[in-house]
């Protein structure tokens, strides 16, 4: 290569040198002081591209792990509710077995003002948590956590829908019981079912009894039946067939001190017992009742629509209803339960399926402007009070029942918020692992070797140093052409 003034080829080679040795220095300074591999796309496009995935996935899981305990912690205060309920319950259970003795000597009124009261206090409590009809937590609850290879996977669902979540007084079917003193003995009725030996219904002799009740604070009619077969029916084992087919509702069938068949329970009813189709009958043919455990009402035998607006009242509060000349039985009905089952006062069809019965576990009054709409008369209405019979326990034994299987129900949605607390520690747990790993594998990526950047930095600072010697050098070439011109 000839030497010449106009090229220093040396020159150039030791400046592309210390350019590429500066770009060195820098990228590992670079590194060294974000302490990252890849500071921009061009570091290391491919790598970057990975490493940003592992990133969002880190935010996702992150906040999926917040969301989970707060989920947890709806569940906690949720079950610290159901605990309380579960003490009120008790409560419950023991003024009804108190009142359930027909050797009680006190006033069942007395007890039953803090019965009601307890029942009340549930409903708050549910609906305190969100487990009452409607509340926040009374639906399919889903706490997103992320980290699924789907949404469907990335999500924990907890099913605390439907009426068998609810755990207020309506969802756990007490609402309408009540410890009251009185049962309800079928008028006319002379049969005894205590006769030692006595059978009924025998030669396969059916008997059915008409209820009109209320049945989720609405109006409803149900028949149960007695089968007697061939050898007939003890008094037992008819109790037991009519409690087999009425405890659903908050009735019981018993046998009174007076030997007879009564029904008891504060849910509003009304019944007809028709007549058996062969056997001695279990009451007399065409008996029928309203139930006298509780205060009840009776509006015209034969309901006749008009427009009149009734005003219900009672501890709970007011509530006015309007009817409507069109109205029907049915339609009358539905329009008062829409109302007044809110203030625990429900209205059922008489026995004759003809006119209207209002009950309510509770004192209560009704007012109305127009006759032979509801009722008979104009203006306010007389309310007959509980009365006390040979089955003065049938209301508390009837209550027992419907404690007995809402402590069944609040058992199974303690045991449907457990697991949905278990599922989601997992889930959280899983949520956290994965979020230590995706870490791991992004710092894989992204991070910077310390060690080595170090020792690129020794590197890259001797070849800097030796690249400005050199040009140094090359720079000074040209001038001994100088000699050869002297």
């Amino acid at each position: 290569m000839s030497i010449s003034f106009q090229t220093n080829y040396a020159s150039l080679v030791a400046q592309n040198n210390l350019s590429t040795n500066t770009n060195f220095q820098t990228k590992t300074i670079e590194q060294l002081t974000s302490g990252y591999r890849i500071n921009q796309s061009g570091d290391d496009a491919a790598g970057l591209a990975v490493a940003n995935e592992y990133q969002s996935s880190i935010a996702e899981l992150t906040q999926g792990v917040l969301n989970g305990n707060q989920g947890v912690n709806a569940l906690q205060i949720a079950d610290g509710g159901l605990s309380n309920i579960t003490t009120i319950l008790n409560r419950l259970k023991t003024l009804a077995t108190e009142s359930a003795s027909t050797t009680f000597q006190g006033d069942r009124s007395n007890i039953n003002v803090e019965y009601q009261q307890l029942v009340s206090q549930v409903s708050q409590q549910a609906s305190n948590i969100g487990l009452a009809a409607g509340g926040q937590l009374n639906a399919l609850n889903s706490v997103y956590i992320g980290g699924g290879n789907t949404a469907a996977n990335s999500q924990v669902s907890i099913d605390l829908s439907g009426a068998q979540n609810q755990v207020d007084a309506t969802g756990l079917g007490i609402s309408t019981t009540s410890v009251l003193g009185g049962g309800t003995s079928l008028p006319g009725n002379t049969v005894r079912l205590d006769a030692p030996g006595a059978v009924f219904l025998a030669g396969s002799g059916i008997q059915n009894f008409d209820f009109n009740l209320i049945q989720n604070n609405n109006a409803t009619h149900i028949t149960v039946s007695l089968n007697g077969g061939t050898a007939g029916l003890s008094a037992s084992a008819i109790v037991n067939t009519l409690n087999s087919q009425l405890s659903a509702y908050g009735i019981s069938a018993q046998v009174g001190s007076n030997g007879q068949l009564s029904f008891g329970g504060g849910t509003a009813f009304t019944v007809e017992v028709g007549s058996a189709s062969a056997g001695s009958a279990v009451a007399d043919t065409g008996t029928d009742a309203v139930n006298s455990g509780v205060y009840s009402l009776a509006g015209a035998g034969t309901y006749t629509g008009a427009n009149e607006t009734l005003t219900f009242q009672n501890a709970q509060g007011s509530v006015d209803v309007a009817l409507l000349s069109t109205d029907t039985v049915a339609t009358a009905l539905a329009k008062i339960n829409a109302k007044t089952s809110s203030i625990g006062i429900y209205a059922v069809q008489n026995f004759a399926h003809t006119g209207v019965s209002i009950q309510s576990t509770g004192n209560f009054s009704v007012s109305g402007g127009t006759a032979n709409g509801t009722f008979t008369t104009a203006g306010a209405q007389t309310t007959t009070a509980p009365t006390a019979t040979s089955t003065a326990n049938g209301n508390a034994l009837a209550a027992l029942t419907a404690i007995n299987s809402a402590i069944v129900q609040l058992g199974q949605v303690q045991a449907r918020i457990g697991a949905g607390e278990n599922h989601l520690t997992y889930a959280i747990s899983l949520a956290n692992s994965q979020i230590t790993n995706f870490s791991a594998a992004e710092s894989g990526i992204r991070d910077a070797d310390v060690a080595t950047a170090a020792a690129n930095l020794t590197k890259a600072q001797v070849l800097q140093q030796a690249s400005v010697a050199a040009l140094a050098q090359a720079n000074s070439a040209p001038q001994a052409l100088l000699k050869l011109l002297q």
